[in-house]
């Protein structure tokens, strides 16, 4: 349904944004895609984003350190979580911070991923194995990382 020309101001706009921004953080790419959804002028759009930005409504930093926490509780890996906030426009920059402050031993965090999915550490055949290695690649570990959780399951069994 098309919006009435009226019902597009700048005042809309910002009830808009700080509606969404009051449920949750969201990047300055995801507002923007929201708001145009909503069929809002892109340069009124820009225009209150900046403003949202000055008054520290918006912030992809801190929604980039929001997300990491997330996804950590989620049990997702760094790639994984990297790839998310790329997918949601935050910078490079942003999300290096973001993963670096957060503190997280991803070794530990793929083992505990491992090890809830999997409840027996011994690996039948090449195909389970496979299995295993394809579900921590796809929480967003690396292969260093599914090393140290497979070796580490499979001696905290022996022991």
């Amino acid at each position: 349904m098309q919006k009435k020309p009226e019902q597009l101001t700048p005042e809309a706009l910002w009830h808009s944004a700080l509606g969404l921004l009051s449920r949750r953080d969201h990047s300055r790419l995801e507002l923007a895609q929201k708001l145009r959804l909503r069929q809002f002028d892109n340069e009124l759009i820009n225009a209150a984003l900046d403003k949202l930005v000055e008054q520290q409504w918006q912030c992809d930093e801190r929604f980039a350190r929001v997300q990491v926490r997330q996804h950590v509780f989620k049990r997702h890996g760094p790639m994984r979580i990297r790839m998310e906030l790329k997918r949601k426009g935050v910078a490079e920059s942003l999300i290096d911070l973001a993963l670096e402050e957060d503190e997280t031993d991803w070794f530990e965090l793929a083992l505990a991923c491992y090890q809830s999915r999997f409840r027996d550490p011994h690996i039948s055949d090449i195909k389970e194995k496979a299995k295993r290695l394809r579900y921590l690649q796809s929480r967003g570990f690396n292969s260093d990382q599914v090393r140290y959780a497979f070796e580490t399951a499979a001696q905290d069994d022996t022991n």
